[in-house]
C-alpha cells in the first residue's frame, strides 16, 4: 500500500481535495497538498505539473488530481512521461486503472461525482496493486521515449 501521496487540482476540486487530505491523513497516509488552497479561480497546470514532477522524481508514490471534469488535470499530468493518470468515476475503473494500467495518478471529476464516491475511489486506487504479468508488457509500451 502506497503511503506517500501527492494531491492537487484546481478551484473546482478544492473542497473535495481538502476533505480527502484530512481523510487520508487520518488513515495514516503522508499527504503533500500541492494546492490550490482556496476556491478562487486558478489554472490547474500550475499545480498539476509540480505534483507530476514530484511523483516522477520518486518523492511520492501515487497522486490524486481533482478538477471539475477531471479531464484537464488528467491531460496535464499525462504530458509527463512517467505519469499514467486515469480519469475515474466509478469503483471498477479505479480498480482497473491500478490492476491493469499501473496508473500512478487518479483524476477525479468533482462536478460529476459525490464526495462520498470520490473518497471510495481514492481508497480503492490507493490500496489496489498492479497485477503485472501480461499487463506489464502493455504498460512498458505507453511512454513515447
Amino acid at each position: 500500500m502506497a503511503k506517500k501521496i501527492a494531491i492537487g487540482g484546481d478551484h473546482a476540486g478544492f473542497e473535495y481535495k481538502a476533505q480527502l487530505v484530512a481523510k487520508l491523513e487520518s488513515l495514516g497516509y503522508e499527504v503533500k497538498d500541492f494546492g490550490p488552497f482556496s476556491t478562487a479561480s486558478v489554472d490547474y497546470p500550475d499545480y498539476v505539473h509540480p505534483l507530476s514532477d514530484a511523483i516522477e522524481a520518486g518523492e511520492y508514490e501515487l497522486g490524486i488530481v481533482i478538477c471539475g471534469s477531471g479531464n484537464g488535470v488528467a491531460i496535464t499530468a499525462n504530458k509527463h512521461q512517467g505519469i499514467r493518470a486515469a480519469l475515474c468515476w466509478n469503483e471498477e475503473l479505479a480498480a482497473l486503472a491500478r490492476q491493469h494500467n499501473n496508473a500512478n495518478v487518479l483524476a477525479l471529476p468533482a462536478r460529476f461525482i459525490s464526495y462520498e464516491l470520490a473518497e471510495k475511489l481514492a481508497k480503492i486506487f490507493l490500496t489496489t496493486e498492479f497485477e503485472g504479468g501480461r499487463h506489464q508488457n502493455r504498460v512498458n509500451k505507453i511512454a513515447c521515449s
